[in-house]
């Protein structure tokens, strides 16, 4: 038999998957179809939805297919850069093998009867899965065992169209110990708690395979990691001894990064969690962002929908990670900030809603209290979720409050935040390059909710770079490679410098090349001099 799969894609409350990430999930079922010993490598297949799209030959190639698993759900949406998740309608025209499989969180969302050549395993779906596959194939293997099948996957990484600028995102717990959110996916989970010695074994066995890009995201609450199941009390003796060991046996690691915090925890266990957050800044890579559901600031909305943390909670814990993890690193970030989610179209929301949670974002700024992003989305509501019979009355009915609470944030908050994340003239470093607009190439760090930013020029696709922030976006920054080669840059990149402009970029074109920066000084003005000095340097 010849099996594939193919990767459409997650994004999940508590996974990422769209690139540069990689999900566990792949991972998970490649280690599957290894553990039945009859399937070589040459049998097996992994593609992406992407290549997908645009590749006719491989789409040829899936047809003659005997087997095909196909793993989707978006079920959190956003705008991507690297990828766009497979969508509900393009599934009759994936489904091409003899034989197709759909697992993932989109299975969540069918409310309606699927194509005929598509079986659907319901989601969480890897022990069925697992059982599915040994029927299939009629095989006779071991029980599922999700370690197991980590270690066996690790090898999929390597066959990524971005390998090896991916992001290893690194499953530790399943369920949330706090709340059961009246929206959110994370109810269908059974709670499950990996060892630390078979994450830690995952790490190795990816770093062998050539990852140094890691982020600890699928959980829901990373300061609970190894936490009584029913007491949920952070373990800072046992998170720092877990990262010690990452290190040593991953010593060359370039981004180590983690997802969600509840602040809830931070609120409860103030001193635990100071104490695991300071692990965390010591030991994970800087521009790291630890993303709180807050959801609302309303405190109305808060008890309609059972969510874990009031805004004095979460208050409390943006200040507390500000103050431990705000120094800038060496990549140019701050080391840790928070992030916060808000979810629109919730029940109890008023257009009071939408005034108290501006209202709570303008307090920060006037704390000085710095988010890394804002995510303002509206409630995606699934089948049987506590949230389901009230349905999107309040989408309808606040639409217009929604465009302008998103608006306002977009303009007010977020262009003034970016700026205090990152000041003019703070150094990016590593910058991926990515895509092309215009003489504006794309390129982002590679890690947890990079900063996007134009860097003026044309990049090679993959190429690193340094870059010297000058302007902003309400999300985005506008940046200048540093340092800039005088001699073969562009006269648009020169121009682009603040203070020079087309004419004095044009004078230095004409005097060029350039011996040192003393023969640069001769040639222009000393007020020109003094503000080319900070972006350049002299190079053939």
């Amino acid at each position: 038999m010849k099996i594939a799969i193919l990767d459409g894609y997650v994004d999940e409350p508590s996974c990422l998957g769209v690139p540069p990430y990689i999900a566990p999930y792949p991972r998970y079922i490649w280690g599957m179809l290894r553990s039945i010993s009859r399937y070589s490598v040459d049998q097996l297949l992994y593609t992406t939805i992407d290549q997908f799209r645009t590749d006719t030959r491989l789409r040829a190639k899936l047809a003659s297919f005997d087997l095909m698993v196909i793993i989707a759900g978006a079920i959190v949406p956003g705008k991507y850069l690297g990828g766009v998740p497979l969508r509900m309608a393009e599934l009759p025209e994936v489904a091409i093998a003899n034989r197709n499989i759909l697992v993932g969180p989109i299975t969540l969302e069918l409310t309606q009867k699927p194509p005929d050549q598509l079986e659907v395993i319901e989601y969480p779906f890897e022990t069925a899965l697992y059982e599915r596959l040994l029927e299939i194939t009629r095989a006779n293997a071991g029980s599922p065992d999700l370690n197991r099948f980590a270690l066996l996957g690790a090898e999929v990484v390597r066959l990524h169209p971005d390998f090896p600028y991916v992001i290893c995102e690194m499953e530790t717990y399943r369920g949330c110990y706090w709340s059961r959110c009246s929206f959110c996916m994370e109810r269908f989970q059974h709670r499950w708690m990996r060892p630390p010695e078979c994450v830690l074994a995952e790490f190795e066995q990816l770093y062998s395979q050539g990852i140094r890009h890691f982020r600890l995201g699928k959980q829901p609450d990373f300061l609970c990691y190894m936490a009584d199941l029913d007491n949920p009390i952070p373990e800072p003796e046992r998170m720092l001894n877990f990262h010690r060991a990452i290190w040593r046996l991953c010593p060359g690691i370039k981004t180590l990064h983690l997802d969600n915090i509840n602040p809830k925890t931070i609120a409860t266990y103030p001193e635990e969690s100071r104490e695991v957050l300071k692990t965390i800044v010591e030991y994970q890579t800087a521009g790291n962002v630890a993303v709180f559901g807050m959801e609302s600031a309303d405190e109305k909305v808060v008890k309609a929908n059972n969510l874990a943390a009031y805004p004095d909670d979460v208050l409390f814990a943006i200040a507390m990670v500000n103050s431990i993890g705000g120094a800038r690193g060496a990549n140019g970030m701050p080391v840790l900030l928070p992030g916060l989610n808000f979810v629109c179209g919730l029940m109890g929301e008023t257009k009071e809603t939408f005034e108290r949670n501006y209202e709570f974002l303008e307090n920060l700024l006037s704390q000085n209290l710095l988010l890394r992003r804002i995510n303002i989305r509206q409630v995606k509501i699934l089948p049987h979720t506590p949230i389901a019979s009230f349905g999107y009355r309040n989408l309808k009915r606040h639409k217009r409050y929604f465009k302008s609470f998103k608006r306002r944030v977009r303009e007010n908050i977020d262009r003034e935040m970016l700026r205090r994340v990152v000041p003019p003239g703070t150094v990016l470093r590593e910058l991926r390059c990515e895509t092309h607009a215009g003489k504006v190439t794309f390129a982002r760090q590679l890690g947890s909710y990079p900063i996007l930013t134009g860097v003026i020029g044309l990049y090679e696709r993959n190429r690193f770079i340094d870059a010297r922030v000058i302007d902003y976006g309400m999300r985005s920054v506008t940046a200048i490679e540093f340092p800039l080669g005088i001699n073969s840059a562009k006269m648009y990149q020169i121009e682009a410098i603040p203070g020079i402009g087309a004419r004095n970029a044009a004078q230095i074109l004409r005097n060029r090349p350039f011996s040192s920066m003393d023969d640069l000084k001769r040639s222009v003005p000393v007020p020109i001099y003094n503000k080319l000095q900070g972006f350049i340097c002299v190079s053939s």
